[in-house]
Parts: C-alpha cells; structure tokens; sequence
C-alpha cells in the first residue's frame, strides 16, 4: 500500500539536499568573484599611488622652476609709449610734483643722461613712418588671346621667321601648328610616343625640327606635313634643340647629361659634348664664338668649341639649375632664368 507521508518526506529531504549544494556552489562563486575584484581594486590602487608619488616628485624637482617667467614684449612696448605720451602731454612736468619725502636720501641721477635719453624716445615718436614707393609706369600689356586646343601641358612653342604661323608641343604628342594672326589650327603633326618638349623652325629651309621624352629627333617637311629624317644616338629623354643660325647643324641636349651636334641633312653625329654630370635642360647657336651654349641642372653653363668640339670654359655660381638662357643679338652676354 502506497505512503503518503513516507514519500513526501523523501522528497523533502532530497529537496533541501539541492538547496543545499546549490547554495554552497553559488556561495564559493561568488566569494571567488568578491576576491578578485578586491585584488583588482587593490591593484589599480597601488598604480594610481606610484603615478602621483612620481608625478609630485617631478613637480618638485623641475630643472626649470627657479627660471623668471619669460619677459612680456607687448606690455613693455605699451609701457614706453605710456611714458612718452606723459612727456609730450603740456604741462604734465610742471604740474605734477613727486611726493615730498623729508629726511629721505635721495639717489644721485645724470641729468644730462635722462635728457639725452628722453630727446631720443621723441624723436623716435615724431619721425613719419616711411612711404610706399611709388610704382613705376609700364606698358599697358593686355591678353590678346587665348588658344585651347591640346589635351596636355604645352611644353614648348617655336614661331615661324617671318611670324605667319607658330607650333607647340605638348604633353599629347601632338604637334600643332597655328595662324598667328587669327589663332586657327592649320595642322595637326603626330609621330611622337611620348612628350614633345622641344621645337625648332628652320629659316633657310622648309623644314620644323622636334624632340621628346621617346628619345627622338624628327626632321619635318612642312611641304608634305611628314618625317623625312630621324636622329638617333641620345640614351634618354631629349629636352633642348637649335639650329646654327649660318650652316646645317642641329644641336640637341637631354637627360643623358650629354649635348650632341648633327649634320642637318646627311643625320651624322658629328660631336658628342661631355662634361655636364646632370640634365642638360638648354642648348643654344650663335654665329659668333662662342657658338654653342648649354645649361644643365648641375648648376653650371658651358661654352664650346664647335670645330674642336670642346668646352671652352664653365660658368659657376649659381645655386639652382639653369633653365632658360638667353641671347641677345647684339652682344654676346646673354641672361640666365632658373628654376
């Protein structure tokens, strides 16, 4: 037969047997939790104290706190003026007197010196400021016009003797030739496969020379709008071309620290010119010696020899590469522009 009271006090008693093992778990959890947050407190504690011990200690022994502040300029100009506005004012010297001090010994003091030293302060005070001078007259120059038509930087322009028409090289590889009196493209050139950064119109022939970063020399004939010749020897980048103002010669320079000298029509290097240690960025002609001119970016200007192919002399002095010279026709010194 089945017993109720025997069977509810069984489950009493496996009951409170939980309770009590939960209890015990959950009381050791929490006494573990309770000791490592005191210990992290703890910790954190004696950090905050070691960091303020140091930060007192440094406070205390700072290299420069016996140092005098440092001296207000604006408040030491404020107090001069202050002063000569005192000296100037009418009737300021006369009407104030200094308080009378009976018995007091009083310091010994240069008259001449205060008087000298007041004369300067007024003087510095009534001088006028300096005027602007004026600037001086110049021709009206004014924008003409502006020509659009490249895809890319110009980076050179060459005109025509007789200033019918001009070319430009840009950074398109395009060659481009243009009316000058009414602006209108004429022709497009195109042969170069890279930046066209030099050009040059031939006065006795028919003919416009070019170069560019692709390391070429083109010869063009504007009769047929073609390349008749090409110029090969430069390693890199050709920068500067000029034609002899009297016979068929082509001068060309470029990255290759070199500037070379060829027969117009037969394409011979007939000089290789050594001697810059950078970029030759210019290279000119003249009829008169010297009769070739280079520009580097060593600093430095060469002049050479034509027929010996030789360097004559090496200008010096200048801080910064030598870009663009130039040359008057009636003398033979010429002006330098730098970068």
């Amino acid at each position: 037969m089945f017993n109720f009271e025997v069977y509810s006090s069984l489950c009493d008693d496996a009951f409170n047997s939980f309770n009590i093992k939960t209890l015990s778990t959950c009381k050791q959890q929490w006494q573990h939790i309770k000791k490592s947050r005191m210990e992290e407190v703890q910790r954190h504690s004696v950090h905050t104290l070691v960091f303020r011990s140091l930060k007192r200690s440094h406070d205390m022994f700072l290299a420069n706190q016996g140092v005098l502040p440092p001296v207000d300029e604006t408040a030491e100009k404020n107090q001069e003026s202050h002063q000569s506005q005192r000296l100037l004012r009418p009737g300021t010297a006369e009407t104030e007197q200094p308080p009378s001090n009976e018995g007091a010994v009083v310091p010994y003091t240069d008259n001449a010196a205060t008087s000298r030293n007041t004369s300067n302060q007024l003087a510095n005070i009534i001088k006028k400021a300096p005027t602007m001078p004026k600037p001086k007259w110049h021709p009206p120059w004014k924008l003409y016009r502006v020509i659009a038509g490249h895809l890319g930087w110009v980076r050179c322009v060459a005109v025509e003797p007789g200033n019918e028409w001009f070319a430009t090289g840009a950074a398109d590889r395009i060659i481009k030739i243009w009316d000058l009196a009414s602006g209108q493209l004429k022709v497009s050139l195109t042969g170069h496969v890279s930046t066209v950064r030099g050009l040059a119109v031939s006065a006795r022939h028919p003919y416009l020379f070019s170069c560019g970063e692709d390391r070429q020399v083109k010869c063009w004939d504007l009769e047929y709008n073609k390349v008749i010749r090409h110029y090969h020897g430069h390693l890199s980048a050709v920068y500067s071309l000029a034609l002899h103002p009297t016979i068929d010669v082509l001068l060309t320079a470029g990255r290759d620290s070199t500037a070379r000298v060829w027969d117009m029509r037969t394409k011979a290097n007939i000089h290789t010119l050594t001697g810059h240690t950078h970029t030759v960025s210019t290279v000119m002609a003249q009829a008169s010696e010297p009769q070739v001119i280079t520009g580097s970016h060593d600093c430095t200007i060469r002049l050479w020899d034509l027929a010996a192919g030789k360097s004559i002399c090496t200008l010096t002095n200048h801080k910064k590469s030598v870009q663009r010279p130039s040359l008057p026709s009636y003398t033979l010194f010429f002006e330098l522009c730098f970068q």
